[in-house]
Order: C-alpha cells, then structure tokens, then sequence
C-alpha cells in the first residue's frame, strides 16, 4: 500500500516493486523481487486500481478517495497520483493526513513531500473540544459535560500539535473547531484564547449539520493563509544516520527527552546501514492515542523517552519503519467484523454492506 500511494505511474510502481526486500542470502544481503524479475507480474495486478477514484461530496464537490496506508503504521496519505490529478484540475486542494501532526501530518510532509516535491501552502489542524476534554483526564462517557477546568488541562495536546506545524515545519495553520452540539460558548472561547496565544486562529466547523455553508468561515480563513509566504521545512535532514532522524522526530515531533533502544533494533540500524539504507526517511509507527508511545498517557506528557524495539526497510515505499512501544503493524479491527453481517441471495441480490 505504502509502495503503491507513493508511486507517480506505472514505471515509478514497478521500480518501487523491484526493490522490496524478499529475502536476505546466507552472507546477508538483500534479495529484492526485482532479482526475481517479479515486479512487472506484480504491477499488473494493479494496473486498474493505480487510477484514482473520482468521488463526489453530497454538495458535488469532486474528491479523490485513493489508497490507504494508516498514519499509526505506515505513513498515512493518499496517493501522489490523486494528489498531483487533483492539483491539476483544482485550484485549491485539500488533502488528509491521518491521526494528528505527530503522525499523518508529519509523514506527508518529512515522507510525502520530500519524495515528491510537493510543498503545502497551509494546514488545517482539525480538533474537538471532547477529545481535548478526554485528554484533561474526563471518562469519555462525560465529554460531554461543560467543564473547562478539564479543557485547559487537556488544550497542551492542541497546541502542541500547533507547534509542530508552526515552529519545527515553519507553515501556516488555523485550527478547525468541529462544533458538537453541546459544546458552550466558554469552552469554545477558551480554545479561541489558547491558540490566539500562539498566532493561530480557531474557525467554527458545523460542516456535519450545515454542509457546505457550515465551513465557509474556516475556507475563507485557508485562503487567506495561502495567499501568505510560509518557510517551510523538514524536521530533520535525510542524510543524517538513522538514530539521529529519529531522536529528531522523538524529540521535536513528540516532546521526548530522547530515545531509547531495545531488542534487536541496534543490531537492526547497523545491518540496515550497511546495506545501503541508511538514506531514507523514517516512518514511526507509534500509537495515535499519545504524543509518547504509550497510549494511556494523554494530554502534553513530559519527561519521557520514546522506545524503539525493531526497525525495518519499506524499500519499496521507499523508508526506514522504526517500531515504538509495543505497536502492532496489524491494523486494529473491531470485535465484530462488518464481513459477518454481509450475505447473498439466491436471486444474486447482497445485503449487509450498509
């Protein structure tokens, strides 16, 4: 998946299929399926789905729906080829970076954006004041209760994704505020307050009930930023050794005092320099619930260490994963699948999908 959304067309997916790592010989050097001669088999089987899907909004405005590589495990964003289309016909673009500004956002832009050459005139930083109200300590089952004490304990998370954006990318950014229905006015006014404090504004967001006319103040507000100079830059340079990249991203990204190595992932880094990767950027595959790798601890966490258990090479897709805590590369799934719910007829007919 990672190959396929980075790729620019067929060419650049079948070059990106002869490099991915199969096997390892007896002396230790990579075998790739391009040594197999496997890349043009593979290619085929998706030469249909390497064009992007053209979708539509109910209001009829065109969107792209291409790939799916997720943020917590990969790095997170649609395909370059939807992207680079949509640039083409659209005059501004909008695209999703999955799960945060420590993770899809900060894949786009140090993974997507290098391999690319694709440079962001702003960013939308989407948020609740339900989500910042859980990550100041309230159940869930009570987010939706007024209570700004928990709201301000829990706002670090917010701006500490603003920095992100602002400070170590150097981009614009307002945050769109999606609009609950029992959020108070003095909730929003303090969301308003903090993030005035760091030179971003807050737009209302009821897109949800409103459609369209729900997100005009928030659409004038990205033009306006992309109408400004920016000073865009990566968190790290790629030609720094592995370890430093990601102590760059640990730190910068996630506001941890360092990193630390367990298991294998030493051993793993040296083999991988060795071979030639060293080079490539790093993709994190760390926990959405947290800024550490640790999921229950919410809010802006201090005085922590992100933990690296093994690191491998998507090369392929093109960049080194390293595993944090105890992240699974297994998507999470729920505990009832949507498959046994979907059935079919005698008569052909399929229930079960919706």
């Amino acid at each position: 998946m990672a190959a396929f959304c980075l790729a620019t067309g067929i060419d650049d997916l079948k070059e990106r299929f002869a490099r991915i790592v199969v096997a390892y010989d007896r002396k230790g050097n990579a075998v790739t399926a391009g040594q197999l001669h496997a890349q043009g088999a593979m290619a085929a089987l998706l030469k249909d789905a390497l064009k992007p899907n053209l979708v539509q909004t109910l209001e009829g405005t065109p969107a792209f729906v291409h790939g799916g590589p997720f943020a917590n495990i990969a790095h997170g964003c649609n395909s370059v080829m939807a992207t680079r289309m949509a640039l083409h016909f659209g005059d501004y673009v909008v695209t999703e970076a999955g799960f945060g500004a420590d993770l899809g956002a900060e894949k786009f832009l140090d993974i997507k954006c290098r391999l690319t050459g694709l440079r962001p005139d702003a960013v939308i930083i989407v948020a609740t004041i339900k989500a910042l109200k859980y990550n100041g300590g309230v159940p869930k089952a009570e987010v939706g209760k007024e209570n700004l004490e928990a709201l301000e304990k829990g706002l670090p998370n917010l701006l500490k994704h603003v920095e992100n954006i602002t400070k170590v990318f150097g981009l614009p950014a307002v945050v769109a505020l999606n609009r609950f229905v029992n959020d108070t006015d003095a909730e929003i006014a303090l969301v308003e307050k903090k993030c005035a404090e760091l030179g971003v504004n807050v737009k209302l967001c009821e897109v949800w009930g409103k459609g369209g006319e729900g997100g005009i103040e928030l659409a004038k507000e990205v033009i306006r930023l992309c109408d400004q100079p920016n000073e865009f830059k990566f968190s790290y340079d790629v030609d720094l050794p592995i370890k430093e990249k990601i102590k760059a991203i640990a730190t910068k990204i996630y506001g941890a005092d360092g990193v630390t190595y367990a298991g294998s992932a030493n051993r793993e880094i040296a083999n991988l320099e060795k071979l030639g990767f060293g080079n490539l950027p790093i993709c994190m595959a760390k926990t959405q619930y947290s800024l550490t790798d640790d999921q229950t601890k919410l809010g802006r966490p201090t005085g922590f260490e992100i933990t690296i258990r093994s690191v491998t090479v998507s090369a392929g897709a093109g960049f080194i994963v390293a595993l944090t805590g105890d992240i699974m590369k297994m998507p999470g799934l729920p505990k009832v699948p949507a498959a046994e719910k979907i059935d079919v007829d005698n008569n052909g007919k399929i229930s079960g999908l919706f």
